[in-house]
């Protein structure tokens, strides 16, 4: 599966999976590198889906007429 159809959830067990590979202390420093560059990607596309998904959350807010729902656009009130 290409990285860019990976659900955040997979993606996210795959980063998992690779820091504890990092962790362990057992692999090259070739294999390192490598390792680290894909956790990267994995990083980059958690975030980007952290990004979008918070597009899409709506803020609810209590004003005079009730509550009142808007898009997120990430600013403080």
């Amino acid at each position: 599966m290409a990285n860019e159809e990976m659900r955040f959830e997979e993606a996210m067990a795959a980063l998992e999976e690779l820091v504890a590979r990092l962790e362990a202390g057992k692999v090259g420093l070739d294999e390192s590198l490598a390792l680290y560059e894909q956790g990267m990607r994995l990083v980059r596309l958690c975030n980007a889906q952290l990004d979008r998904a918070q597009q899409r959350v709506a803020a609810v807010r209590m004003t005079e007429e009730g509550l009142v729902t808007e898009p997120f656009d990430g600013a403080k009130a």
